[in-house]
């Protein structure tokens, strides 16, 4: 499906009925990556699982974009579709733009899960962080899958999609709003959020380490960190099972009966 926001179109898909869920991936991938979380919801939640502006199927932006962008870009996306006080479910750059939506208070939230969000300002200087979130690591990620035709179909779509690319070929509109909000935390936003949010981290993220998820939560008033063992950056990939049952806990009383 598409929606046309700000003349730019928007790709989507809508599955399963019940309270509404919107993911929103990370960095350089698409929303074939949040397939897995899309599928296991959708059996009690209506998910919108979004290509977010500039990535997969949707249309690139004219101009470089900053996280309030991104921001505005989610407002948009939920007042067009008429989404009510949706459950926001964000990986990576995708959980930055949740935070910057939520802390700014552009609309009602329901509840809110962060996977290995960014948001806490960067220790590292950008080149390490332009090397982590290039189309390889979503590569790398997707070999690791299980062997079963659930995940080679994700693995050929993701692959296809952007998996023979890097940062250094992608377009300059992207670079350039990389290198923008690598450099914007939203550490004062956090303090604002007041939806029930859970932190879903991997031990062993080296994008955005441990240390970030604990330091969201000391700002974000009802929060806690759940961490996956011996998970990287795509921690509800590395450990999607753990993933799906902590999940499932934190939204049972929302589901779908």
């Amino acid at each position: 499906m598409q929606v046309e926001i700000n003349k730019k179109n928007i790709n989507y898909e809508i599955n399963g009925e019940g309270k509404p869920i919107i993911l929103l991936h990370g960095w350089l991938a698409s929303l074939e990556t949040m397939k897995p979380l899309e599928k296991h919801l959708s059996k009690y939640f209506k998910v919108y699982n979004v290509d977010i502006i500039g990535f997969g199927k949707s249309d690139l932006p004219n101009e470089p974009m900053n996280t309030e962008d991104f921001g505005n870009f989610l407002n948009e996306f939920i007042n067009k579709l008429q989404i009510k006080n949706p459950i926001l479910i964000g990986h990576s750059n995708g959980g930055k733009t949740v935070i910057n939506y939520a802390g700014r208070k552009l609309g009602e939230v329901n509840k809110i899960v962060l996977i290995d969000s960014t948001g806490v300002k960067p220790k590292r200087k950008i080149s390490y962080y332009i090397k982590v979130y290039s189309f390889k690591v979503v590569k790398n990620i997707l070999k690791i899958l299980p062997n079963t035709d659930r995940y080679n179909k994700l693995r050929e779509k993701a692959l296809g999609r952007f998996g023979s690319s890097d940062y250094k070929s992608s377009p300059e509109v992207l670079r350039q709003t990389m290198n923008r909000i690598l450099n914007e935390d939203q550490e004062d936003l956090m303090k604002n959020i007041e939806a029930p949010t859970l932190l879903i981290w991997g031990e062993k993220d080296d994008a955005t380490p441990l240390e970030c998820a604990y330091k969201m939560e000391k700002l974000i008033k009802d929060s806690g960190v759940v961490v996956i063992k011996n998970a990287g950056h795509y921690s509800y990939l590395d450990g999607l099972g753990q993933c799906l049952a902590v999940l499932d806990e934190f939204l049972k009383n929302d589901a779908k009966k």
